[in-house]
């Protein structure tokens, strides 16, 4: 007997988050669509949404997403004064 790996796209992840922050419990959701409560769980985390202090409503997706951004942003700075303090010698 083996198990097989379910694979679920992106949008019915979504929508069981969705389904989720609506007030449906994950037990329900768990039972009713046959997916582990782990699985709910890490789809939470990645597509739940969060309310910024400033009121803003954003995802764990979208903040890794700005992450990953900034982190391009400061090498590409990083490298930017380095070319100055070369060109500047001259």
């Amino acid at each position: 007997m083996s198990k097989e790996k379910k694979s679920y796209d992106e949008e019915f992840k979504k929508t069981i988050v969705n389904l989720y922050e609506s007030g449906k419990k994950m037990a329900d959701l768990s039972r009713e669509y046959g997916i582990s409560h782990t699985n709910i769980g890490n789809w939470i985390k990645k597509y739940g949404t969060i309310t910024t202090s400033t009121g803003e409503v954003t995802n764990n997706d979208e903040i890794l997403k700005l992450k990953k951004k900034l982190h391009e942003v400061e090498l590409e700075n990083e490298i930017l004064k380095k070319a100055v303090a070369i060109f500047s010698r001259k």
